[in-house]
């Protein structure tokens, strides 16, 4: 068996690389304390503008919640609000209703547990929490469907949670509202 004596240059070699691995792990190390302390100090000292809460228990009996208040309304600047409410497992309207080429606020929130809501092809992704309710703002160019699911595991039925989000023309959508004080497109 052979035996090498590593040389001078060697070690010397192996030492600076050690050091420069040592000094960028470092300097990593460092970079992510400063950004979390950053965040942190910087979530601390600027909250959500505006929480709005909602007591779940309650959601059905009284308040905006309540179910003859859920789905899609006009407003009086033209706009449309959109109340749902998630509980496990679906969603109530199960199907939202909403023209298309108008801003859309939808306001949501949970009976039980955590759901997600999302609506694909869009940037609609939020949590739906018990107590809280989302805000979020909304604007679908095209007539179309749209796929609803919960994406957040909220129980043994969770795969089976899914809603539907059909965009009309906003003429249509007028006339519908006309005859209607809320919609939905459950029955379409």
């Amino acid at each position: 068996m052979t035996h090498h004596e590593p040389s001078h240059e060697g070690v010397e070699r192996a030492e600076r690389i050690e050091r420069r691995w040592a000094t960028l792990s470092t300097a990593i190390v460092a970079l992510l304390v400063v950004m979390a302390a950053f965040a942190g100090i910087h979530q601390a000292t600027m909250p959500q503008a505006h929480v709005e809460t909602a007591d779940p228990r309650t959601l059905h009996i009284a308040g905006e919640f309540v179910e003859s208040n859920l789905g899609s309304a006009v407003e009086p600047d033209g706009s449309i609000l959109v109340r749902a409410i998630g509980q496990q497992y679906s969603f109530t309207p199960a199907c939202i209703l909403v023209p298309a080429g108008t801003p859309i606020t939808i306001r949501a929130t949970s009976a039980d547990v955590v759901h997600g809501f999302l609506i694909d092809g869009t940037n609609v992704n939020t949590m739906l929490v018990p107590g809280y309710v989302s805000v979020i703002s909304a604007r679908f160019e095209n007539p179309g469907d749209h796929h609803m699911p919960c994406h957040e595991f909220c129980g043994t039925g969770h795969e089976g949670m899914w809603g539907r989000v059909k965009v009309i023309d906003k003429a249509a959508f007028q006339k519908l509202a006309a005859n209607h004080r809320r919609l939905s497109c459950v029955d379409q």
